[in-house]
């Protein structure tokens, strides 16, 4: 109680941090810019679910690098063979390997000596120290020289690529001039791009999609496409689509690539009265262009874009300039999308889109609307509570929540953490969470002064006997918050992080600063009587005698864990696309009232599979989900154009797209697995250290119960079970261990205080001195949850009415069935114990 004036000036430091931190953040650009210089400047980042834009995860696609590179060594291998030692050869593939017949046997051994000059060393990763040969040669069984791709060849030059590929991507959307884009390596072959506020979400993945390998050929002239199909392709020659529609038979080598292109301009063709790019190569590659068109008057020059000729025009004389221009079916807006695309450069790889969420601004202005009234709301129900409960302690409470709602503002605004509706929803759930400790300080301060100690022994003691369970509840929710943020990816890491900041702040508000105002007020009032609690919802000295009930509260709860159980294996779950794929569309319609019919009566048409289509919210607003589609992901992202071109023509506007791939929703559903048990693990391991093992096992019990309880909502309600309800299941996993570690903690004080009471009445007692508390906390945090439910909004529903009944769940399994369970476990009160150990002694000396 004797406040130090270090601690004072550390809390007055830490409080004026956290706000001039937190102040930036609700100012606009003309009030930041009057800001003082010399204070901090920084706001927090909304995330893309608030502020729109769009998230794209994109995957490098190793069977077209393999095919590609296969493809260039195949033209290498004829090169250094034919052309620089005249051996003749027929060349052909298999997967990642090619094979060469000679047409003179006696040539092989010059010929193997030859093809082993095209060895090439790459070295990208740590581990791949002095480099990995990226070729083996050999002979097949039939004596023919082969040329094989290795594994760590092929993952060395993906790896490449992949950082090729972010450099590409980071160019072509600065073109575009977005603020403030996030470009990602994720993994080995992945990158993640996250652009905020670019509405145009079809544009956006066009951009960044297309490879732009823009290269220039010869057209063959020896006969045409159609009767290369027919009688075979000549050595050396392939065939490609054209834009208008036809087949083009040209010469397989590059006469010059896209990569001597220094300057490309969208511009307009006055002769033809359309929209054209023109280009312009470097000095090498002009010298190169013009001796081809010089040596190739009167013959047609194929321009390649991605694999189809876009042009095939004849050369009528050589071009000096060393420039020229692409003509097609292009608007000005394809047009300068192009030309952002050749200057950018061509993507080294394929990219696939894997993941696919975009959110419209004005979906992301409702969710900012409906989390700050939502906030408010439970904001002003919690510290109405605390202040008709506990009068002037209740205000100390109230204040220290302010300060750490301020405090987690402020921290994210230093961590450049970015705020999502899960992480506003986390926010929310700490203002229920963060009194959690007042409560169980003020509940023992009252109990200590029923045992006659002095006003001042009492609060000493109070808040001093109730910082190891303070610890204790703590940090079993930073446990769940901490294994949600590495296994938990998107929104839901934004959850993560506001949760864990919530948690570290509210130790500071909730003890030290309650305690440096409860310190001031009592040497200044120096009161005579200390009234703690002003409104009894819980009359004190309650026996209720739980164990008596406790046989048939186990028998409920195992035939409703039976039931949710078997309603998961037997009915199962309504996955989201989180984990099982597919595509979701959040549509509203722009003139009244949606219609589902005549959207179902459209959809049907377009061939799609099974297509859901369901109210979502007010009733302008509508959801529509697709079947991950068989063709992959380029049918999962061709399929979504579909659905938004039928419904844009028919006035709905789209507010939200979320496409997932089979192989993400596979590892989202893992992830989400495994930090359910590694979060389980985790806080058993912890509580097993804390505490006697029965009490672990205990706490993993109800925990356990707890999860089975919410999953089998989530199965028999039909609830959307997504990658928040994992964050759902999490947190209650913290939550659930807090009320148990709470009457835990106070069995064993009262283990060592009734050393001969009986375990089941010593278990009794505990749970009715704790009761209060545990209601009470309860009670706080569905103050906080019943506002997010009813104004948080549809994205968020299904985890808050998750986390609302997991609460009620916990509590009731804390209270009833976790006591019980201690003894099943073989937990024994002191008496006991000594008695055990007494019973050999009494039977050796007997048979003495």
């Amino acid at each position: 109680m004797q406040t130090s004036p270090i601690r004072a000036a550390i809390i007055v430091i830490v409080s004026l941090v956290g706000i001039f931190l937190a102040i930036p953040s609700f100012l606009n650009k003309d009030q930041l810019a009057a800001w003082p210089d010399w204070l901090p400047h920084q706001q927090i980042v909304l995330g893309l679910d608030l502020q729109g834009g769009s998230h794209l995860l994109l995957e490098v696609d190793r069977a077209s690098i393999i095919s590609e590179r296969i493809k260039d060594l195949r033209r290498d291998v004829r090169s250094v063979l034919a052309n620089d030692n005249g051996i003749g050869n027929i060349i052909t593939t298999d997967g990642s390997t090619i094979i060469v017949e000679l047409t003179d046997p006696t040539q092989k051994a010059a010929a193997s000596t030859a093809i082993q000059t095209l060895q090439n060393t790459i070295s990208n990763s740590l581990f791949a120290i002095g480099g990995v040969q990226e070729l083996a040669f050999g002979e097949n069984p039939e004596g023919k020289l082969t040329v094989s791709l290795t594994d760590q060849g092929i993952t060395e030059r993906m790896s490449s690529l992949v950082q090729q590929s972010v450099e590409v991507i980071r160019k072509r959307i600065d073109e575009l001039g977005t603020t403030e884009p996030l470009i990602q390596r994720q993994g080995t072959d992945r990158v993640m791009v996250q652009v905020p506020g670019f509405e145009d979400s079809s544009r956006l993945k066009d951009i960044i999609s297309r490879t732009a390998r823009l290269t220039f050929h010869l057209v063959y002239t020896g006969m045409t496409a159609a009767q290369a199909e027919a009688q075979g392709l000549p050595p050396g020659t392939f065939i490609l689509p054209s834009a208008d529609g036809g087949k083009e038979l040209l010469y397989e080598e590059v006469a010059l690539g896209g990569e001597s292109l220094v300057d490309s301009q969208p511009s307009f063709d006055q002769q033809s009265n359309q929209a054209v790019v023109t280009f312009r190569f470097d000095t090498r590659g002009a010298q190169i262009f013009a001796e081809i068109t010089a040596k190739n008057v009167g013959k047609r020059f194929a321009i390649v874009l991605d694999n189809q000729v876009i042009t095939a025009p004849n050369i009528i004389s050589p071009i000096l300039q060393g420039s020229g221009q692409i003509s097609g079916s292009f608007t000005s807006e394809t047009a300068n999308d192009l030309s952002v695309l050749l200057r950018a450069g061509a993507l080294p790889a394929t990219l696939a889109i894997v993941e696919e969420r975009s959110v419209g601004p004005s979906l992301g202005a409702d969710s900012i609307r409906s989390g700050l009234l939502a906030g408010i709301v439970a904001a002003a129900g919690v510290v109405i509570f605390m202040t008709i409960a506990y009068g002037l302690f209740g205000v100390f409470a109230n204040i220290s929540l302010i300060l750490n709602i301020v405090l987690i503002f402020g921290a994210l605004s230093l961590l450049g953490a970015t705020l999502t509706l899960p992480g506003i929803a986390g926010i929310v759930l700490t203002i229920g969470m963060a009194v959690d400790a007042n409560v169980l300080i003020y509940e023992r301060i009252r109990e200590e002064l029923k045992t006659g100690k002095s006003n001042l022994a009492a609060i000493h003691a109070g808040f001093q006997r109730a910082w190891g369970t303070i610890i204790d509840s703590h940090l079993t929710q930073l446990i769940a918050a901490v294994v949600l943020y590495f296994l938990g990816s998107g929104p839901v890491q934004g959850f993560a992080v506001t949760l864990a900041l919530g948690i570290l702040t509210s130790l500071f508000t909730a003890y030290t600063v309650t305690l440096f105002f409860v310190g001031v007020w009592y040497r200044w009032r120096r009161p005579k009587t200390l009234k703690i609690q002003h409104f009894r919802f819980i009359p004190d000295g309650t026996k209720i005698n739980f164990m008596r009930i406790s046989r048939y509260v186990i028998i409920f709860s195992i035939v409703m864990s039976v039931l949710s159980v078997g309603s998961a294996v037997f009915k199962g779950f309504n996955l989201g696309i989180d984990f099982k794929g597919g595509s979701a569309i959040e549509i509203q319609h722009t003139t009244g009232p949606a219609d589902p019919g005549r959207i179902r009566e459209l959809l049907d048409g377009l061939g799609l599979g099974d297509v859901q289509v369901q109210g979502f919210g007010p009733p302008e607003d509508v959801l529509v989900r697709i079947e991950a589609q068989t063709g992959g992901d380029t049918a999962q992202q061709d399929a979504v154009a579909k659905v938004r071109d039928v419904l844009v023509a028919e006035d709905y506007t789209i507010r939200r797209i979320e496409a997932v791939s089979a192989s993400v929703s596979g590892e989202l559903a893992w992830k989400g697995t495994l930090a359910v048990l590694v979060a389980l693990g985790a806080i058993l391991i912890y509580v097993w250290f804390r505490f006697e093992w029965q009490f672990a096992l205990a706490a993993i019990t109800t925990t356990t119960h707890d999860i089975i309880m919410t999953i089998g909502l989530f199965s028999i309600t039909g609830i959307e079970f997504n990658l928040t309800s994992i964050a759902a299941v999490l947190t209650l996993v913290g939550l659930s261990l807090n009320e148990t570690v709470v009457i835990s903690d106070r069995i064993r004080e009262n283990l060592r205080k009734y050393k001969t009471m009986p375990l089941p009445e010593l278990i009794n007692l505990s749970i009715n001195q704790t009761i209060v508390r545990t209601s009470l906390t309860a009670f706080t945090i569905f103050l906080a949850l019943i506002p997010l439910v009813l104004f948080g909004g549809e994205v968020i529903r299904g985890f808050t009415i998750a986390m609302t009944f997991g609460v009620f769940v916990g509590t009731y399994s804390s209270i009833i069935v976790g006591g019980p369970i201690l003894i099943f476990f073989g937990l024994k009160s002191r008496s006991e114990t000594a008695a055990k150990s007494l019973e050999p002694k009494r039977a050796g000396g007997a048979a003495v």
